[in-house]
C-alpha cells in the first residue's frame, strides 16, 4: 500500500476498485488435502457479498459421571480445548459432577498447524497444578463438515481417555465438532482462537452484535393555564412560570407577564422519550420572588405512559392536574388533612407518534419512518454490506511496549446498528461478515466507522498520549444508496480519514462488498414525488433552534441506552457515528461551504461569459448562429420551452456517459481539508467553551472578526442593491422616481402599439449588436440604477 508521504497524497486518497473472492465456495479435499469434505461448489445467498473463511468449531455441551477428587471428595470441572499451540478454556464449576456448559470454541483454518484436536477434562486446583481428569482425541482428516443451511450437527457422548494410554477412564463429555465458515450460527458467540490473549470481562467486547436504537417519541406538553397560585408570602401577588424535567431535559414557559393567582401561556414544550418509558414528567410551577430568586409553588410527577399516543394532527383532550404544595410533609403535622385549594394546571399531553424523531444530521440521514408503527410503509428494498476487512492501518496503542491497533467497525442504518468481532493485534484485520437491512427510502445514507477496541483489559496505552480509556476513531465512511445502481454489487476500498490538531491523516482503507436490490421499482418512483421526512414535519413544523436541541438530546438518550448493553456501543462511538459536533464553528468548514456556493454557480458565470464573448463577436460564426436561433424563437415563439427541455435532454443523455461509476467517498478537496491552516484546525479542535490561553483566543477573535467584516459589507452590498430596486418608485429620489414614471408610461403605449415579436426581435439585435456600434461606458439603464438612493445614507 502506498504510504502518505508518497508523491502523489491526493491519489492516495481516492476510493479504489477491489475483486475480492466473493461468495460460499466449499472446494474439494480437508484441512490437510483428506476427504472430508462435500465435493461440490455452493454459492449461496446469505453470505456471497464476503470472503469465506473456514473454521474448525468445537462445542462444549456437558459431561457426566465425573470422578471426585480422592483428597477433597469434590469435583471442580473445566474444559480445555487444545489445537496445536492454541488452548481455550471453558469456565469451571465447584463440586460438580455433571456441569454444563455450553460453550462453543472456533479456530481459524488459516493458523491451523496440528492434524489432531485435543479435548481435556481437568479439576480446578486453588493451590497446586490443575489435575488430569481425561481427554478426548479428534483426528482431524475425519472432522466432518457443516454446509448452511443444513441443521446444527447433533453433539454426542465420548468417553474420556486416559492421558498416557488409551485405557478409558470414568466419566463422559457431550461434544460436536465440525468444519465450517462464518456463515455458522455459533459464530457470534463462540470463543475464537484469534482472541486467546483477551481474558475476563475483555472477552465481551470482542464479539460481535447487533444493536437496536429506543424507540424514540416526542413529547408535546401544552402548557395552557393555571388556577389559584398561592406564593409563600400570601401577601404578594404570584408572577408564576411553569418548568417541566423529562430525565435530563428541562424545559420552562415564558413568565406570565401580569401578576395574578390564575395565569395563563399556552405554550408548548417538546421532549425526547424513549421506550419503555422509565422517566417521569415533572412538573413544577414557581413563582418570580425576584430576578435572582424563584419560589416553587407545587409539583407533580406523571409518569408517561398515561398520556395518549397521537398519529395525526387531531387535538387531543386537555386535563387538570391538582399539584402538591411544596414543602407539605411530615413537619406540617396533621394540617394534611384539612381541606383547602390547591393549585391546579391545565395541561394538553401526547406522544406524538407521525413525526420522526431525529438523531443524526438530515444531511446523512438513515431513517425516515415516522414513530408509530401503524404509520411505516411497506420496504422498497434492501441493503447488503458486506464487511471484509481493513488494509494499512496504523498503530493506535501501545501494550507490552509494542505498538499495536484492536479494531473493530460498526455501521448504521435505520434502527439498527451492527458491531463487528474485534480482530486482536492486526494493521490488516479481516472481518468478512455481511449484514442487511430493509430499505423504506433510497435517498438514505448508511455510515460505517473503524474503532480501535481500548477495553480489553490489558495494559494498553493510547498513542495520544491521553490517559483516557476512550475507543479511538480510525475513520468513517458514509454510502448514499441513491448513487448505487440497483443489484450491482460494489466492492471498493474506501480510505480512512481522520482530522487530528496535526492536520490531516489517512488511517487505513476499509474494503466493501455492498448491494442494493429493489424491491418494485414503482415504489421507488412514487417516493420521489413525495416529502422526505411525514407529513407532520410540513403540517406543524419545528423551529430550527428546537430541532437542533431535541437532536442532541435524542443523540444523548440513543448513546445512554446502547450504552447498557452488552457488549456496550460507548458513547464516543455512537457520538462519532451520528456527528455530534457537525454544528460546531469551524473556519476549514465555512471555506469549504464558501467554495461550495462559488462551484454552485460556476455555471452561470461561465454561461455569462460565454454570452458575453457572443455580444462581442469573438467568435462570428457562433454569435450568428445566435442571431439565428433567436430570430427563429421570436418567429415560433411555441418552439422556446421545448427546445430548453429537449436541450436539457441531450445535455442529461451526454452526461450519461460521463457518470459516475462507484459510490462517492470523503473528498478532502471539497472539504478543504489539505491546505488547512494549522492554526484553525487546533481551534476545530478546540473545546466549548475554549480551554485555550487568553492571547490565542484574542487572535481567534481578531480573525473572526476581519472574515465577519468581509462578510459584513457583502451582506450591505446586497441590501443597498435591493433598497435601490424599492427606491425606484419610492421618491426617495423625486427626480428619479419622475422620470421612471413618465419612462413606464410611454414604454406602456409603445408595447401596446407594437407587436411584441418585433419588440422582442429589436431588443434582441441590439443587445447582440457588433462592438463597432457599442460604447465601452456603462449602459443608460444601469448609470439610471447606480444613481438611485438607497438607506446606507441613514446608518450610523
Amino acid at each position: 500500500m502506498k504510504s502518505q508521504a508518497g508523491p502523489n497524497p491526493q491519489e492516495d486518497y481516492k476510493l479504489k476498485d477491489t475483486k475480492p473472492q466473493l461468495g460460499e465456495r466449499w472446494p474439494h479435499g480437508g484441512v490437510r488435502g483428506g476427504g472430508g469434505w462435500i465435493s461440490s461448489e455452493r454459492a449461496t445467498s446469505t453470505y456471497d457479498l464476503v470472503e469465506q473463511m473456514f473454521y474448525l468449531y468445537v462445542r462444549v455441551v456437558k459431561a457426566k459421571n465425573l470422578p471426585t477428587n480422592p483428597l477433597t471428595g469434590s469435583c471442580d470441572p473445566y474444559v480445555e480445548v487444545k489445537l496445536g499451540n492454541y488452548k481455550g478454556k471453558t469456565h469451571h464449576f465447584e463440586k460438580r459432577t455433571n456441569p454444563e456448559w455450553k460453550q462453543v470454541f472456533a479456530f481459524s483454518k488459516e493458523k491451523i498447524q496440528s492434524s489432531i484436536l485435543e479435548v481435556y477434562v481437568r479439576e480446578k486446583d486453588m493451590v497446586a497444578r490443575d489435575d488430569y481428569i481425561g481427554k478426548v482425541v479428534f483426528d482431524m482428516h475425519e472432522v466432518p463438515t457443516r454446509v448452511p443451511p443444513d441443521s446444527p450437527l447433533a453433539p454426542q457422548w465420548y468417553r474420556l481417555e486416559h492421558r498416557t494410554s488409551d485405557s478409558k477412564v470414568r466419566g463422559e463429555v457431550m461434544l460436536a465438532v465440525w468444519m465450517g465458515t462464518q456463515a455458522d450460527e455459533a459464530f457470534p458467540e463462540a470463543w475464537h482462537s484469534d482472541a486467546a490473549s483477551v481474558h475476563g470481562e475483555g472477552v465481551f467486547s470482542i464479539r460481535s452484535k447487533v444493536y437496536v436504537s429506543p424507540k424514540l417519541w416526542y413529547l408535546r406538553v401544552n402548557v395552557i393555564e393555571a388556577q389559584d397560585v398561592e406564593p409563600h408570602d400570601k401577601s404578594q401577588t404570584p408572577q408564576a412560570f411553569v418548568k417541566v424535567h423529562v430525565g435530563n431535559q428541562t424545559l420552562k414557559t415564558k413568565l406570565c407577564p401580569t401578576k395574578t393567582p390564575n395565569p395563563m401561556w399556552n405554550e408548548d414544550l417538546i421532549f425526547v422519550a424513549a421506550e419503555p418509558f422509565e422517566e417521569l414528567l415533572v412538573l413544577t410551577v414557581e413563582n418570580k420572588v425576584s430576578s435572582a430568586k424563584d419560589e416553587q409553588v407545587g409539583k407533580i410527577s406523571l409518569p408517561l405512559t398515561m398520556f395518549e399516543r397521537r398519529l395525526d394532527h387531531r387535538p387531543v383532550h386537555s386535563r387538570w392536574f391538582t399539584l402538591e404544595r411544596f414543602g407539605f410533609g411530615a413537619l406540617e403535622g396533621d394540617k394534611r388533612h384539612e381541606h383547602k385549594f390547591s393549585t391546579r394546571v391545565h395541561l394538553r399531553v401526547c406522544l406524538e407518534g407521525a413525526y420522526h424523531v431525529l438523531d443524526e444530521s438530515t444531511l446523512y440521514i438513515s431513517d425516515v419512518r415516522p414513530t408509530a408503527r401503524q404509520l411505516w410503509k411497506q420496504p422498497i428494498g434492501i441493503l447488503e454490506v458486506g464487511i471484509l476487512s481493513a488494509q494499512g492501518l496504523l498503530p493506535m496503542k501501545t501494550k507490552d511496549g509494542k505498538s499495536t491497533t484492536d479494531a473493530y467497525c460498526v455501521a448504521k442504518y435505520g434502527q439498527k446498528w451492527v458491531r463487528t468481532r474485534t480482530i486482536i493485534e492486526s494493521f490488516s484485520p479481516k472481518w468478512n461478515e455481511q449484514y442487511t437491512w430493509e430499505v423504506y427510502d433510497p435517498c438514505t445514507v448508511i455510515t460505517l466507522g473503524v474503532f480501535d477496541n481500548c477495553h480489553l483489559g490489558g495494559n494498553e496505552k493510547p498513542t495520544s498520549g491521553s490517559g483516557a480509556k476512550n475507543d479511538s476513531r480510525i475513520g468513517k465512511v458514509r454510502i448514499r444508496l441513491s448513487t448505487l445502481e440497483m443489484d450491482r454489487i460494489y466492492t471498493n476500498s474506501y480510505p480512512l480519514l481522520v482530522l487530528h490538531p496535526s492536520g490531516l491523516k489517512k488511517m487505513g482503507e476499509l474494503q466493501l462488498a455492498v448491494r442494493f436490490t429493489c424491491l418494485s421499482l414503482a415504489n421507488i418512483i412514487y417516493l420521489y414525488g413525495h416529502p422526505l421526512l411525514p407529513k407532520m414535519h410540513y403540517l406543524h413544523p419545528f423551529t430550527v433552534n428546537q430541532l437542533d436541541s431535541l437532536r442532541y438530546q435524542a443523540m444523548n438518550i440513543v448513546a445512554a441506552r446502547l450504552g447498557r448493553a452488552e457488549p456496550p456501543l460507548r458513547k464516543e462511538v455512537v457520538e462519532y457515528m451520528l456527528d455530534v459536533d457537525s454544528h460546531m464553528w469551524s473556519m476549514r468548514r465555512s471555506k469549504a461551504n464558501f467554495f461550495r456556493i462559488v462551484s454552485l454557480f460556476s455555471g452561470l458565470i461561465s454561461m455569462s461569459r460565454w454570452l458575453g464573448e457572443v455580444r462581442h463577436w469573438k467568435n462570428p460564426i457562433t454569435t450568428v448562429l445566435v442571431h439565428v436561433l433567436f430570430v427563429l424563437l421570436i418567429c415560433y415563439p411555441e418552439l422556446i420551452l421545448p427546445t430548453i427541455f429537449l436541450y436539457m435532454f441531450l445535455i442529461g443523455i451526454w452526461n450519461f456517459r460521463f457518470r459516475p461509476r462507484v459510490p462517492p467517498s470523503m473528498d478532502t478537496k471539497l472539504s478543504w481539508a489539505e491546505a488547512v491552516h494549522p492554526d484553525e484546525m487546533d481551534e476545530e479542535f478546540d473545546t466549548f467553551p475554549t480551554s485555550k490561553a487568553q492571547d490565542v483566543v484574542r487572535m481567534r477573535y481578531d480573525r473572526l472578526r476581519s472574515v465577519a467584516g468581509r462578510i459584513q459589507t457583502v451582506v450591505g452590498d446586497i441590501a443597498t442593491q435591493g433598497e435601490r430596486f424599492q427606491a425606484v418608485l419610492s421618491w426617495r429620489d423625486p427626480r428619479a422616481s419622475s422620470l421612471f414614471v413618465f419612462l413606464c408610461l410611454i414604454i406602456a403605449v409603445v408595447l401596446y402599439v407594437t407587436p411584441f415579436k418585433m419588440i422582442a426581435l429589436i431588443s434582441g439585435i441590439v443587445w447582440l449588436r457588433h462592438p463597432r456600434f457599442r460604447s465601452k461606458l456603462p449602459s443608460v439603464p444601469s448609470n439610471f440604477f447606480r444613481r438611485l438612493p438607497s438607506r446606507a445614507d441613514s446608518m450610523l
